[in-house]
């Protein structure tokens, strides 16, 4: 199996302006997230990426694409249905192909030098097989991830066979049916925003499943789905401060780390001398 193509949904109301913010990458240079994120697409060596956005967004998301756009295909969701049939909308991009999937909304810093999107492409290929990216995550963010459950694959610390998949289960549901031997307590393995999909999954969103959690739980039971713990940060840009943090982050795992935490230093240095001549002048 080549995974050849890659789909990025980011065509929810809410979340639609967040892939066209600019950031400063791990490079040292301007971006909007979206070109971030084909970047990362690109560096799995995938080849064709569809952007599925709110309709009428074509041309300033192709703009945000800058370089790259001239090889992104933007297919429009034609009605607000949600984030499966977001997926499903670039149905005849993928065809019978399997292909990486990113959320819009996110953004990954990887552990090291490699993007987390390329482990999982290079663990798909290999297992020929669905593959999700995991995280362990504390119990009160759960009400904001899709997650999983099963066990872990013979000889492999960080790799687990998927039997369950439960999108935004409640703290009781988790306790009941997604405990992970191994995992600490009060954490479970919930998706990382990033995925290689067979065209089964296609099947099962165009069958009628909502979600696509509800769909891969359906894969799970029919054929093997793997689940790959990730090193590294995932950052929800939607979230409050969530563009700061995904900054930070960027900036303190990039080229410009000493600048950026000098200046942090500075910064926290300059509040605790106001706050204490404040405090002397009291």
């Amino acid at each position: 199996m080549r995974i050849k193509k890659a789909v990025i949904t980011a065509a929810g109301q809410s979340q639609r302006a967040l892939p066209l913010q600019t950031l400063i990458d791990r490079d040292g240079q301007e971006k909007p997230v979206l070109c971030i994120l084909i970047e990362q697409a690109l560096a799995a060596n995938v080849e064709e990426i569809c952007v599925v956005v709110w309709p009428g967004d074509e041309a300033r998301y192709a703009d945000a694409a800058g370089r790259h756009a001239s090889g992104v295909r933007f297919v429009p969701q034609a009605e607000p249905k949600g984030y499966g049939n977001a997926i499903l909308c670039a149905r005849d991009f993928t065809g019978a192909d399997a292909f990486l999937h990113m959320v819009g909304d996110h953004l990954y810093v990887s552990a090291g030098p490699e993007p987390s999107t390329h482990r999982l492409v290079a663990l798909a290929e290999e297992t020929e097989c669905s593959v999700s990216g995991v995280q362990p995550t504390r119990e009160s963010l759960l009400p904001r991830f899709g997650t999983v459950a099963g066990r872990r694959v013979p000889g492999r610390s960080d790799l687990y066979r998927i039997d369950t998949v439960i999108e935004k289960p409640t703290p009781t549901e988790a306790e009941q049916r997604l405990m992970v031997p191994g995992i600490r307590a009060g954490y479970y393995l919930c998706f990382f925003g990033i995925h290689v999909l067979t065209p089964a999954v296609m099947e099962l969103l165009a069958k009628g499943a909502p979600t696509l959690s509800t769909a891969l739980a359906e894969l799970a039971r029919h054929e093997q789905y793997l689940a790959l713990e990730d090193e590294g940060r995932r950052y929800d840009l939607g979230a409050r401060y969530g563009l700061l943090v995904a900054q930070l982050a960027l900036a303190l795992n990039g080229q410009d780390r000493a600048q950026v935490l000098s200046q942090l230093l500075e910064l926290l240095a300059d509040r605790e001398l106001r706050a204490a001549a404040g405090g002397t002048r009291q």
